[in-house]
C-alpha cells in the first residue's frame, strides 16, 4: 500500500491502478498438483466401481481406452478433463493417456493451450513445442509388460533424461500376479529397480502394500509415490500408510486417479487422505494421524517434489513460477461460509475464483 506500492510499480514497471486488491474473505494459495490421473478415464468417472482392480480394468478401462484411436473422441474427452481439473485448482497434472500416439500428443497440446502445466504419457520425443508440457515414459504396470520392455523403457528414460510414471502394489491380487510373472525378482519394487525404472524422476501410483524394504529402495533411488486415497477405497485396493512412507523419507504427492477415483479434485484427495489416516488410527491407536498441514503440503510442495518440478512450482518461494489459486471463502456460489482454514476441507471449485499458471491467468477461461 501507499509508498510500498509506488516503489514496487517503479521497480517492476507497472501502473498502481493495475493492482487487484483481494477482498476481505480472499487469499492466495499455491496451485494444487495431481501426481496421478488417467485423462482417458474421465468419460466414465463416478461409475463402474463395482469390482476390484484387475477385473475393473478388463471390464471397463481397456474397452473405453480403445476408443481413443478416434482423435475427435479424444479431443472431446481431453478438453473436458483439462478444463475440469483446472477449474478445480489443479495447476499441474501428471496424466496417463493411452497407447495411441496421436491422441497422446493431442492431450499435450490441449493442456498447453489451456495453460496447464502437465506431464503426459505416452509421449516419447526429444523435442517439445509445448513449454508447459513434458513427456513421461509410461509403462502401464509390471503385469502388462515383459522385463525386456521395462528395461528398454528404462534405457529410453535414462538416455533422454525423461520422467517415468507407472503403478505399483495397488492391490493384493495384483501383487500375487506379479510374483507369478516375475519369479526371479525379490519384490515388485525390485522388478522396476532392475530395469532402471526407479529414478529420481519416477512417480509410482498407489504403493498400498509396499514393504519397509521396498520403501528403503524408493528412498535410495529418489523415486516417489502418488497417494490416491479415493481410488484405493473405491476399488477396495488397500489403505496406504502415509505416515510410514513419510517416516522413510520417500517423496510423496497426491493423485486423483480418475476414474478409479471418482473425483477430479485434489481437495477431495486431501479429504480422503485424512479419512484414510483416521481409519488406520482406529485400527491402531498408536498410529499418528495425518494433520491438515501435512496433507496440504502433499497437495502442493509435496506433489511438485514428487514430480521433480519443485524448482519451478509448489510454493511461493521467490524465483519460482506463480502457480496459484485465488480463493474466496465467502463466494456467493458456495454452499457455506468458510474460513481460510476450513476451505480446503469443506470448500470446492466454487470457492476458486481464479487460477494462475506461470503467472498467466488461465481460469476463468477466455472466450478465445
Amino acid at each position: 500500500e501507499g509508498k510500498d506500492l509506488q516503489k514496487l510499480s517503479e521497480n517492476f514497471g507497472f501502473s498502481p491502478s493495475a493492482v487487484t486488491q483481494l477482498q476481505q474473505h480472499e487469499f492466495f494459495m499455491p496451485g494444487m498438483i495431481d501426481t496421478h490421473i488417467h485423462a482417458s478415464q474421465y468419460s466414465y468417472a463416478g461409475t463402474a466401481l463395482d469390482m476390484p482392480l484387475l477385473q475393473w480394468l478388463n471390464m471397463y478401462t481397456f474397452p473405453v481406452e480403445s476408443r481413443f484411436q478416434d482423435v475427435e473422441f479424444a479431443k472431446k474427452v481431453y478438453t473436458q478433463v483439462v478444463k475440469r481439473t483446472l477449474r478445480n485448482g489443479t495447476t499441474t497434472a501428471c496424466y496417463f493417456a493411452t497407447i495411441h500416439t496421436d491422441a497422446s500428443l493431442l492431450l499435450g497440446q490441449i493442456a498447453n493451450d489451456f495453460g496447464q502445466r502437465a506431464l503426459v504419457g505416452k509421449v516419447c520425443m526429444d523435442r517439445n513445442d509445448y513449454p508447459l508440457v513434458k513427456p513421461v515414459v509410461t509403462p502401464r504396470f509390471a503385469p502388462s509388460c515383459t522385463e525386456a520392455l521395462l528395461a528398454k523403457l528404462g534405457e529410453i528414460a535414462k538416455n533422454n533424461k525423461l520422467h517415468i510414471q507407472s503403478h505399483i502394489s495397488e492391490n493384493l491380487e495384483e501383487v500375487e500376479l506379479v510374483k507369478e510373472l516375475f519369479p526371479n525378482s525379490e519384490s515388485y519394487t525390485d522388478i522396476y529397480h532392475k530395469c532402471n525404472i526407479l529414478t529420481d524422476k519416477t512417480i509410482m501410483a498407489h504403493g498400498c502394500h509396499l514393504s519397509d524394504e521396498e520403501l528403503v529402495l524408493f528412498r535410495k533411488t529418489g523415486a516417489a509415490l502418488a497417494h490416491c486415497p479415493n481410488s484405493n477405497i473405491s476399488l477396495c485396493s488397500g489403505v496406504l500408510n502415509v505416515r510410514n512412507v513419510l517416516n522413510h523419507k520417500v517423496k510423496l504427492g497426491l493423485g486423483t486417479d480418475m476414474a478409479g477415483g471418482y473425483s477430479p479434485s485434489i481437495l477431495d484427495a486431501m479429504r480422503r487422505s485424512l479419512d484414510s489416516s483416521k481409519v488406520l488410527t482406529i485400527q491402531d491407536p498408536e498410529h499418528k494421524t495425518l494433520s491438515f498441514e501435512e496433507v496440504f503440503r502433499l497437495a502442493t510442495l509435496g506433489g511438485s517434489q514428487a514430480l521433480s518440478l519443485d524448482e519451478r512450482t509448489g510454493n511461493f518461494k521467490v524465483g519460482k513460477d506463480f502457480d496459484a489459486l485465488r480463493v474466496n471463502v465467502a463466494s456467493l456460489n458456495s454452499h457455506m461460509l468458510l474460513s481460510s482454514l476450513t476451505c480446503p476441507l469443506a470448500g470446492d471449485d466454487r470457492n476458486i475464483v481464479e487460477v494462475f499458471v506461470a503467472g498467466k491467468k488461465v481460469v476463468p477461461f477466455s472466450e478465445a
